[in-house]
């Protein structure tokens, strides 16, 4: 468990799965995977795992999926209120994870609620069809758990935002980025309470126009969801900086009054 992060809408990293493979576009310049291989060479014993992407052609280094289950239990150990971002490293719903550990998971968020866990995935399909199969969390999911899925384009945006407006959550959110073209999300974000939107960094970093940030912050401002800009992306993740037209966005979705949860306003 890694507390103090770089990655902005968070505050500590969780990583009980590491490894994945390529799913979608917005993977094609994955940090973990390039983030795998030099903790691997660095002598990391949980990056000695080496994966093969079929859709890719290539070896992974350090980056074969591998279940940690001794971190399962890490944010049990911690009684000051963090929000973590669960699998910066993986994908929880990754078809390999069984479905008996993603409970696990599940099981440490439920017995941790001055926590909020932000759960991000590019498989909604299958992380609905589980929760779903919950019973006890489909009649009250766990309102310590952020539910998301991410979205680079619009074609992802078509595929994946129905089946996570589908899975039961107390607050569903998307993360657009890298955000790889324009996304229209008028009429999609009935059930969606946040948006993340940020520009690709790193060698090959793709480019992202300012009107296909704007068209999503504003149906956003219409919508009533929150709205959070992280970064314009670049050689590096600060080199473009994070203002748009001016202005930080730094909005999180409301905590119920009665919560003594901390989201991340005012950090």
């Amino acid at each position: 468990m890694s507390v103090g992060t770089g990655i902005e809408w968070t505050e500590a990293t969780w990583n009980p799965v590491t490894g994945c493979d390529w799913v979608s576009p917005g993977c094609d310049n994955c940090y973990a995977r390039t983030l795998a291989k030099r903790l691997k060479a660095c002598g990391n014993p949980r990056y000695q795992n080496d994966g093969f992407d079929r859709a890719l052609g290539v070896e992974t280094p350090g980056f074969g999926l591998t279940l940690h289950a001794d971190k399962v239990s890490d944010p049990l150990r911690r009684r000051k209120p963090t929000v973590y971002f669960v699998n910066s490293m993986s994908d929880l719903f990754h078809p390999e994870v069984p479905e008996s550990f993603i409970k696990d998971v599940f099981a440490t968020m439920a017995a941790t609620p001055q926590h909020i866990y932000q759960v991000l995935t590019k498989r909604p399909r299958r992380m609905r069809d589980i929760l779903r199969g919950w019973d006890d969390f489909v009649d009250r999911p766990l309102a310590n758990v952020w539910l998301g899925t991410s979205v680079e384009n619009q074609e992802w945006s078509d595929k994946r935002v129905p089946l996570l407006v589908e899975t039961p959550a107390s607050v569903r959110f998307l993360s657009c980025e890298p955000l790889l073209g324009p996304v229209e999300l008028k009429g999609l974000l009935e059930g969606v309470r946040w948006v993340i939107v940020g520009g690709e960094s790193g060698i090959g970093a793709r480019p992202m126009d300012v009107d296909w940030v704007r068209r999503i912050r504003d149906a956003c401002s219409i919508a009533d969801v929150a709205f959070f800009f992280k970064q314009w992306g670049g050689r590096t993740p600060k080199a473009g900086g994070r203002d748009l037209d001016g202005q930080r966005w730094d909005e999180m979705p409301g905590l119920e009054p009665e919560s003594e949860l901390i989201a991340l306003a005012g950090r």
